[in-house]
């Protein structure tokens, strides 16, 4: 086992570390439209409905959404990695897709395993990302197997061991 203390020096190994731990895939979408793939999506309080997703500083599209009052967060599903791709490397890879303009002009994407339009509710400063929490103003789910992400790559979950 490696042992090390975060750092400077140390930063491809933290982030091989935390590479350890698998998420799920989102995009969250804001109006323009605007599209970003984000694996830092976490669910906060059923009363309220609140949810959480991580915004990195360094972003080309931090600007967009820093202070988005409404977006949606899309899990996708395992048939779904070449979306969560295409929103990896532009805000705009919505031309191929199925997708509606919903509520305060917020694009949302059609098939996703669940949806949650959200109003954002507070952000937080925390290093180098803005946690942004959101609070789910409605939700859409489906059956399907999720995308997740972990060791820097996109793969499933096998139910059952």
């Amino acid at each position: 086992m490696q042992d090390f203390t975060p750092g400077p020096d140390t930063s491809r190994a933290f982030r091989d570390a935390l590479g350890k731990f698998a998420t799920g895939v989102t995009v969250i979408t804001a109006p323009g439209p605007c599209g970003i793939t984000a694996n830092s999506f976490s669910s906060v309080s059923l009363e309220p409905a609140l949810v959480l997703w991580s915004l990195d500083k360094a972003s080309t599209r931090f600007d967009v959404y820093h202070d988005c009052p409404h977006y949606a967060i899309h899990v996708m599903g395992v048939e779904q990695a070449d979306i969560a791709m295409g929103f990896a490397k532009t805000r705009s890879a919505f031309e191929e897709l199925d997708w509606s303009v919903g509520a305060h002009d917020v694009p949302l994407i059609e098939y996703c395993l669940a949806r949650f339009e959200c109003t954002l509710e507070a952000t937080h400063d925390a290093g180098d990302h803005l946690i942004q929490v959101g609070r789910v103003t409605r939700a859409q789910l489906r059956e399907g197997t999720p995308l997740v992400f972990a060791g820097g790559q996109f793969g499933h979950f096998n139910k059952g061991l």
